[in-house]
This record gives structure tokens, C-alpha cells and sequence, in this order.
């Protein structure tokens, strides 16, 4: 028999700011058990560029993995490695920080709507010394699958199994294995994905209210899944929501601004290297 997934725990996004006082939504999961891989979900959402125009000014990482969709709206991309990279409405940017980068992610417009996400997902021990690495994807590039039942999804990371139809990812890179999904829907609409057993999964609820199981979700709530094979959801109305699964690192976490490690020592070291420029220096 089927093992379907169910909510086991919810938490509510809470208003916050980052960069140059860009407003957001975050849901924190650093020493949350259920949240690995994954450590963080931003939105960036609005209709006054004042809210946005900062931007993120260039800033340091080492440690980490980001992950940037943008559904409405243009970033440009500026690293220590020489990249460059817009990331336009609909297209997603992935990097590896690994032993160290220096990046910015600027607005490309002074006015109009805003609206995207950026995940912070963990790196292995092992990876958190590798050098950094870059990709992005056009909008064309992420694959999409539409139907009257099912409404649209958009997989943007792993290969999933959507209402019994495999749709693979364009995103092959990430040192952590994950699958990351962007269901649209209208009321009664129904979607079913089969996740990794060993993947611990959740779901972000950015638009509307949708149902898993007999429990509803809302705007701005994410559920935790419990372990299963599938998960079954139904729409409420118009509605939008991120499908987060991944395999967990079993590894301390210790967090500091835009440093993850596993140990304050690494911490301090982070630290002591950027401030010595270090980070400039890595190719």
C-alpha cells in the first residue's frame, strides 16, 4: 500500500529585511531537524520598488548553496568568480559557495512588481572547502507540464513524478540532492507527486490555500511532510505553492550572517579569511 504524506507541523513566514533594506518574508530553519537539507526561504514580494530597489549589495558566503526563482520580476547576478547573469521572470539561478564567493544580486528596474524566492540550502562538510560554482536557467529552460486537472507545474529541481508523468529537471548541479516544484492552481485542481522515502519534504504556500489531506494550508504557512511515498494536494481556490524535498545532512550546523559551517572555529575562520581577502583571491 501507497504511504502518503501528511502536515505534521506548520510555520508561518514572518516579515523581516536583508541587503539594503529589501523587504521580505522568512521561514528560518537552521537547527530545525525536518527543515534539512534546506535552511532558509526568503520571498521577495511587492508592488513598490521602494520596497526592493537596494537590492543585495556585494556580500560574502561560504558554506552554502543558494537557490533563486524569480516568478515576476529581473535580478542581475555579479560574482568574484567573473560571472554575470540576469535572472529574469520565470528563471531560476543556483550557486555553490563552497570554500568562499563574493556576489551581488541587483534589481535591473525602478518600478513595477516583485516577486521571487531565494533557498539556502546546506552543504556536506566535504563540499563547504570545494570551490564555487554558478549556473543559471532561462525561463525556456525549466520544464512545465499544464492539464485541466492538474493546472501548471513548473520543476525546477529533480526529477519528479507528476500525476504519474516523469518530468525532468534542468538543474542537475546541486551537491545536495533535492527536488523543488512550483505548483499553480484553481479550485479543486489536483496534483500528486512521488518523493524519496529518505527525503524530508515540505510545502511553502505563496498564493491561496490548498489542502493536504484534510488539513488546509494558507498563504504564508509551510508545512512539514511526515515520511511516505507521495503527496496528494488539492487547491482551495487560486492558489500557488513551492514542493520542497531533499536528502537531510546529519551534520552540526552553526550560523553566522552568510557563513554556515559546522563548528564556531570554522566560523572564525570564514571570518578571518574574507577579512583578509581571501575570498577575492578564489578561482
Amino acid at each position: 500500500m501507497t504511504t502518503v504524506r501528511q502536515v505534521i507541523k506548520t510555520l508561518n513566514a514572518q516579515p523581516t529585511s536583508d541587503g539594503d533594506g529589501v523587504k521580505i518574508k522568512r521561514i528560518s530553519g537552521f537547527n530545525i531537524k525536518q527543515f534539512s537539507p534546506f535552511l532558509m526561504i526568503d520571498e521577495l514580494r511587492s508592488d513598490d520598488s521602494q520596497d526592493y530597489i537596494g537590492g543585495f549589495p556585494s556580500h560574502p558566503h561560504r558554506g552554502i548553496e543558494t537557490f533563486s526563482y524569480m516568478i515576476k520580476g529581473h535580478f542581475q547576478h555579479k560574482d568574484s568568480l567573473g560571472n554575470s547573469g540576469q535572472l529574469r521572470s520565470g528563471g531560476a539561478q543556483w550557486m555553490a559557495s563552497g570554500r568562499g564567493i563574493i556576489h551581488s544580486e541587483m534589481p535591473m528596474m525602478d518600478e513595477g512588481q516583485l516577486h521571487g524566492f531565494q533557498i539556502w540550502i546546506n552543504q556536506h562538510s566535504t563540499d563547504k572547502y570545494e570551490p564555487a560554482q554558478y549556473a543559471d536557467f532561462q525561463p525556456e529552460m525549466i520544464p512545465q507540464l499544464s492539464s485541466p486537472e492538474l493546472g501548471t507545474v513548473r520543476v525546477l529541481a529533480g526529477d519528479s513524478v507528476i500525476n504519474d508523468i516523469l518530468v525532468e529537471s534542468a538543474l542537475e548541479k546541486s551537491g545536495t540532492p533535492i527536488n523543488f516544484i512550483d505548483w499553480r492552481a484553481q479550485v479543486n485542481q489536483t496534483l500528486q507527486t512521488a518523493l524519496n522515502q529518505d527525503f524530508n519534504a515540505m510545502i511553502y504556500v505563496y498564493k491561496g490555500s490548498l489542502s493536504v489531506g484534510d488539513l488546509a494550508l494558507s498563504e504564508g504557512q509551510l508545512g512539514f511532510l511526515s515520511k511516505g511515498e507521495v503527496v496528494n494536494l488539492m487547491a482551495n481556490g487560486d492558489s500557488g505553492a513551492l514542493i520542497l524535498a531533499g536528502k537531510p545532512i546529519d551534520e552540526p550546523v552553526v550560523h553566522y550572517g552568510p557563513f554556515v559551517m559546522n563548528s564556531m572555529d570554522e566560523i572564525n575562520q570564514a571570518i578571518n579569511d574574507y577579512n583578509q581577502g581571501l575570498f577575492e583571491t578564489y578561482k
